[in-house]
């Protein structure tokens, strides 16, 4: 087929919707500013909903989306899964949802079942923490994906039918892979294309290294996301490497685009970003650009039509 840029349908594998006003969000209080990678984010602590995200997606054919939880308040988990299947229901998206889930809580094996009897949960998220930096990492310190707590509530994904979406940086990767092996029938969901935060040389080396590496499990995919830096417009010119890489690690049946808005319109809009991407891949046959933008996503979310 004729190589083109792509200008088909987009299944927007990660973004949120909040009303900071009414939902309880702690880190999008009004008084709350938490370290976050880039920088001040006070302009996003605003109302966000379908009509918002498609007013910025319009020069895209975005046809569906998945909704990410966005740390919702820790101690009512389906309170935010009950909330964004009113959103869906009322406007039609998202199509599919990652669900709150702290999988060291005692309660754990009950809230899986309970997150997973809803109509368009398909995974978990839990950011497991671990090291702030390689060195750190490098020294011992260990992320919640070597916890045995943490392990009995993700040996239950499998029973609940859930993929996990991983939020980790690439320097926690070789638990990862690790985690992947240990629970083979659990599809593991890299976020945010590993955080590769350091773009200098031997950062970047690093990154690609620990990357290659946990594509080696059969189990594992990744999310294009989450790739801008603080303090500088997205750009392809910073990001072309990354994201080819990325694709040439997993391969076209094993990534997906994702905008993570309204985060991201934190360093770029909605079209500089999907422009990006579309350039970034026009290089390929056109039926690869359509898995990356579009059949990925609803093969690994089994997103729903909710339109009438």
């Amino acid at each position: 087929m004729t190589k083109q840029y792509y200008d088909g349908p987009i299944v927007d594998a990660h973004h949120h919707f909040w009303e900071p006003a009414v939902n309880p969000h702690p880190w999008l209080a009004d008084d709350v500013l938490i370290p976050f990678r880039y920088g001040d984010y006070t302009s996003i602590k605003r109302e966000y909903l379908p009509p918002d995200y498609f007013k910025d997606a319009a020069k895209h054919h975005v046809v569906e989306t998945v909704y990410i939880d966005a740390e919702w308040d820790p101690t009512d988990p389906t309170g935010e899964t009950e909330y964004i299947h009113r959103v869906a229901k009322h406007f039609g998206a998202p199509n599919a949802v990652v669900a709150q889930a702290w999988l060291d809580a005692e309660n754990a094996a009950e809230l899986l079942a309970v997150q997973a009897n809803y109509q368009l949960v398909r995974s978990v998220r839990h950011k497991p923490g671990g090291a702030a930096t390689p060195q750190r990492a490098a020294d011992g310190e260990r992320t919640l994906m070597c916890d045995d707590r943490w392990l009995q509530g993700y040996a239950k994904l499998e029973k609940n039918g859930l993929h996990f979406d991983l939020q980790t940086p690439w320097w926690n990767l070789h638990e990862a892979k690790r985690l992947a092996a240990d629970f083979p029938n659990t599809l593991i969901i890299l976020n945010h294309t590993g955080l590769p935060s350091d773009r200098s040389a031997e950062g970047l080396a690093n990154w690609h290294q620990a990357m290659t590496n946990f594509a080696e499990m059969p189990n594992v995919v990744v999310k294009i996301s989450g790739i801008g830096l603080a303090d500088r417009p997205w750009s392809i010119e910073d990001n072309r490497w990354i994201i080819n890489e990325t694709i040439s690690i997993f391969g076209t049946d094993r990534a997906m685009f994702a905008s993570n808005f309204p985060v991201d319109s934190l360093c770029g809009s909605f079209d500089t970003i999907f422009s990006g991407f579309k350039l970034a891949v026009r290089e390929l046959p056109y039926e690869e650009q359509h898995k990356l933008f579009c059949t990925n996503s609803r093969k690994y979310y089994r997103t729903q039509n909710l339109k009438p």
